[in-house]
């Protein structure tokens, strides 16, 4: 296995942009996730172009500061986690990437410490 192309058949889908927003890589979950707005053909597309506000105005603000976006969705009855954050390439800032995960209804929850 080379050990840089885990993610390619990774289940959840993952979407790596730079940070203007260009959609650089895309896992074949993710193709399949976004297949109605173009799934591989988004590659080269800027992301910022496949939101609608506020969530444009948002990503833009994710993209300029480098920081991370955490959060949930339900749609047609299947729940995600969606967890945006920065990557680097020699420390040095160069966009983010997006994991977009099932997750069940209900799971079990732990506190360790």
């Amino acid at each position: 296995m080379d050990a840089r192309s885990w993610w390619r058949e990774f289940p959840g889908a993952v979407t790596v942009c730079d940070r203007a927003g260009v959609i650089l890589e895309m896992n074949e979950s993710a193709r399949r996730v976004f297949a109605s707005d173009g799934g591989a053909a988004l590659i080269g597309k800027n992301a910022l172009d496949c939101h609608p506000e506020p969530a444009r105005t948002r990503l833009r603000g994710l993209l300029a500061e480098g920081r991370s976006n955490v959060y949930t969705i339900e749609k047609r009855g299947v729940r995600k986690l969606i967890y945006q954050a920065p990557w680097f390439e020699s420390g040095v800032y160069a966009g983010f990437v997006e994991l977009s995960l099932e997750i069940p209804a209900a799971m079990p929850h732990f506190v360790r410490g």
